[in-house]
């Protein structure tokens, strides 16, 4: 990767639990195909689901139901056909038949892969926890059985690392062979307790990966994202953002869509002297085969 290769963009369109009675975040199959043609049209080839409870005043809440994630992800492939698929899989616990079942479902081209365990923390101003201390526990055990899965449906894994600890142990399941070629990564920057958003840290993120690797930023935030946004643009990096990450443009004044996030973030791109990856160019650069004629 060089600071003059096109920027693959993605969308992230949703996220796990943020309540759309509250938020502009899509739920419905003809929200998120609403959704993902506008990332589309903005410069996005890749989109990052999350797939919500379809039931009335339920889709503040995740759905492992296949039949449901086969539904929404139909409507999006119907809207724009051509758009990459990275869907996620993060579960607590160890029962992974959730995101498995739906992995098979709909086998899509990407999967995010947690690559390590984080305490999941956040205090209020008054010192209190914004939500009761848990564990994101990804074992080693857990992405071994993840990987086998992806190797099985041919599903590009997209290495989540939220702490230096786990960008630091890619390079390790490396040296046992445990992720295809090429390797993606991808540095979450931004949640309380994790990596800061902070484009200071980039320099030294990136130089703890192996040769070769590719990796984007997925920064979590307000308009101070943006900053690393650019910085992830000059140094050659790929790049994510959507209503998952953030609700603020870079002038601070709140998204209506996910389109809008990406119309700045491509801004970014260009304004670093790069280009925004084309749909064939993101396939090359993502490892992921050619689309059937």
């Amino acid at each position: 990767m060089s600071s003059t290769d096109p920027a693959v963009v993605t969308c992230a369109l949703t996220g796990a639990l943020t309540n759309p009675a509250m938020f502009p975040v899509p739920v419905t199959p003809e929200q998120m195909a609403d959704a993902a043609e506008q990332a589309w049209n903005a410069g996005a080839t890749c989109l990052h689901t999350h797939y919500r409870n379809q039931e009335p005043g339920m889709g503040f809440m995740p759905t492992w139901d296949p039949e449901v994630v086969a539904e929404i992800d139909a409507a999006i492939h119907d809207r724009v056909p051509e758009m990459l698929i990275c869907m996620s899989t993060g579960v607590l616990g160890d029962d992974l038949s959730g995101p498995l079942s739906c992995l098979e479902r709909i086998r899509p081209e990407i999967a995010a892969l947690n690559a390590g365990s984080l305490n999941y923390l956040k205090v209020r101003k008054d010192g209190s926890w914004a939500w009761p201390p848990l564990l994101f526990d990804n074992t080693v055990d857990k992405i071994e059985r993840f990987l086998a899965e992806m190797k099985r449906l041919n599903i590009m894994p997209e290495c989540e690392c939220f702490d230096t600890g786990i960008v630091r142990s890619i390079a390790m399941f490396a040296k046992r062979d445990m992720l295809p070629d090429p390797i993606h990564v991808s540095f979450v920057m931004g949640v309380a307790s994790g990596m800061p958003a902070k484009p200071s840290w980039l320099p030294l993120l990136v130089d703890e990966l192996p040769a070769g690797a590719h990796w984007q930023t997925i920064a979590i935030g307000r308009q101070e994202v943006w900053d690393l946004h650019q910085k992830t643009a000059e140094m050659g990096g790929h790049l994510r953002t959507g209503l998952e990450d953030t609700f603020y443009l870079p002038d601070g004044s709140k998204a209506r869509n996910n389109g809008e996030l990406i119309e700045a973030l491509v801004t970014k791109i260009r304004n670093s002297g790069r280009e925004v990856a084309s749909i064939e160019e993101t396939r090359r650069i993502m490892g992921v085969a050619p689309a059937e004629a």
